[in-house]
Order: C-alpha cells, then structure tokens, then sequence
C-alpha cells in the first residue's frame, strides 16, 4: 500500500471545517500535517496533532507537504496555486479554479510543466440528489430527453459579510462564480460540452452590487435543453433537478445532508453519514405503452464526499484520471465568462 499523501489546507473557515479536514484527517491514504489559521487557532482545538500556521507561506514551504488545498477566497486561488506548484506540491483548488480562463489555463499547463497534479474541487458530483438524478437520466426510463433542468435556490436577501463575495471588484464575486460552478459541473457531468449557451444575470437584492440571479441555457445535441437557475431571493426553493423526456419526467428536491451533518460534528465515517431523510425521494412518472401512468419513489441514495478524495488519492498516486477533467474545468470557465 502506497504511503499516506501528506496534505495541508490552507484555510480553516467554513470549507476548510466542514468540507475538508474531516475527510483528510479520517481518510487512511492521507496525513493531514498543517492548516492555516490567521487568528483564532479553532483547528488545533480540534487536531491536536495539526500543526497551526500563521501564513500560507510557512505551509507552502513545508517540504513534508505533498498536496494543498486552495481553499482560500476564489480571487487568491491563481496566486496561492501556482506558488505551490513551483515549490514542488499536487494542487486541489476550491471552485471557481480561478476568476479567469487565461488563468486556469496557465495552472494546468504549469501543472504538467512541474510533473504535478492540479483538480479542482466539485463536490457536488457525489450529492445524493445528483448521483440519483445521473442513475434516473443514464436508466433510459425517461425515453429522449427534452428538457432538463438544474437549480441552487437560496433565500439570503442581506448583504452577506464576505466582501470577497459581495464586492463587486473583487474578481470571481457574486454568484455566478459561486453557485455557477456547481451547476455547470453537473451539467457537464451529465451530457459533456454544450453545442451552444446563452445566458442572463441580473442583481435584485438592496444594495447588492454583484450578480444574485443568473439563468444558463444550453444547448445540447438531439435539440436537448438544459437550463441552470440560481437565485438568492427564492423563499421556496423550487425541485433542483427536474428531468423531462418523451417517455416520462424525474423531479427532485435539493437535499443532500452531508453538510449539515458536518456542522453537527457527525464524521464521514459515521454509518447515518450522507443518507437523505425519509421523504426525500424523487418522483419517477412515466408513461407505459398503452399510455398508462405509472408513479415510482425513487429510493435514497448515499451521498459521500469522500469518493472524491479517493479520486484525489489514485489521481495522485497511481496517476489515474481525475474524474473532473481539465477539459470539464476549461468548458466551465468558458461558459463563465461568457
């Protein structure tokens, strides 16, 4: 067995809390050695055995360190990946990779320049209500599909305290660059790179000055359309993931737990880890032969965050192919800045 990938986090805020340390730290193919934490030393508390630093630097120059992860605010990641990369270390970078293409590309050439791995962080591939919505889609059950139709619907109307997502000058803010990523990947994920894309974003909230409303139609061979909607001031959240085809249609709610349950504490480990409530499942209605209409729950299934750090383990050590490709990453940043 190939030794532990020994790795260090460069922020302990929310991401760096709930979405990383704890699959590192339970996770036996890595070695969480050190995190960076500004002010309060919140991470020691918890891993005693972490080292603490004070600045990005003193982790980037750990020579021990194999892999970092560039959770940081998405306008830092180009500068905090590429010095890591130059000092020798594998790269797993939050969304947006960077706030520019040019810039995602210069990492992934520089990436194969240095003999190291750059994977971009897209969690949301292995949520329960994508991986069900992908099993429904990939079943055929639902005939040629027409329409589909991808949402992040979140109701936050005050002007959050993050400048780096609500300044409008600061690049990658607003949520485009912050739910976009996700909904983009899944379509990507789903039906690869799109024959066309058009695109509307708008600004609603008071005194916002960065987008919190964008609406993406692409289109897909077939004259498939696929349509991805977040907003900001939505009070009831619409279905997430709605499929129609000529034989049936599939409607899912968004509710993955595995966030919620990190912030409870609840390990990766743990057997409730990633399993929906009852009353989550989605509905499968499709039409029969003699037009008959027949209703299908379609069952739960398990959400687990930790098969993309598996990826990120055989990506690294058996240099296997990460499954969120660069030319995923590219597509995304195209349709971004589109």
């Amino acid at each position: 067995m190939s030794k532990p990938i020994v790795t260090g986090i460069l922020s302990y805020g929310m991401s760096g809390r709930l979405f990383h340390a704890p699959f590192i730290e339970t996770n036996t193919h890595f070695k969480l050695k050190a995190i960076v934490e500004r002010h309060e030393k919140k991470a020691q508390k918890k891993y005693p055995n972490v080292l603490s630093y004070n600045t990005t630097d003193q982790l980037i120059n750990d020579d021990e360190i194999e892999l970092i992860i560039v959770n940081t605010p998405g306008n830092t990641h180009f500068d905090y990946a590429k010095q890591a990369l130059l000092k020798g270390k594998h790269v797993l970078i939050e969304k947006p990779i960077t706030p520019t293409l040019e810039q995602a590309r210069i990492l992934f050439d520089l990436g194969r320049a240095v003999d190291r791995k750059v994977m971009v962080y897209q969690n949301r591939r292995w949520d329960s209500g994508f991986i069900s919505f992908k099993e429904v889609i990939e079943s055929g059950k639902l005939g040629e599909l027409i329409e589909v139709h991808l949402r992040f619907d979140r109701y936050k109307a005050a002007i959050g305290p993050k400048k780096f997502k609500e300044t409008k000058s600061i690049p990658a803010s607003g949520t485009l660059f912050d739910l976009g990523p996700h909904l983009i990947d899944n379509a990507i994920a789903l039906f690869g790179k799109p024959l066309s894309a058009d695109k509307v974003t708008a600004t609603h909230r008071q005194n916002s000055e960065v987008v919190d409303y964008f609406h993406i139609r692409l289109g897909y061979p077939n004259q498939l359309q696929v349509f991805l909607t977040a907003s900001l001031l939505s009070a009831e959240p619409l279905a997430a993931f709605v499929a129609i085809g000529s034989l049936g249609t599939f409607i899912k709610n968004r509710s993955d737990v595995q966030e919620d349950q990190l912030n409870a504490d609840m390990l990766p480990t743990d057997p409730a880890y990633g399993i929906e409530p009852e009353g989550s499942e989605g509905k499968l209605v499709t039409i029969g032969p003699d037009n008959e209409r027949t209703v299908e729950w379609i069952p739960l299934v398990k959400g687990n965050y930790h098969h993309l750090f598996d990826a990120v383990y055989h990506t690294i050590r058996l240099n296997a192919l990460f499954p969120v490709a660069e030319e995923h990453i590219i597509w995304q940043m195209e349709l971004l800045e589109k």
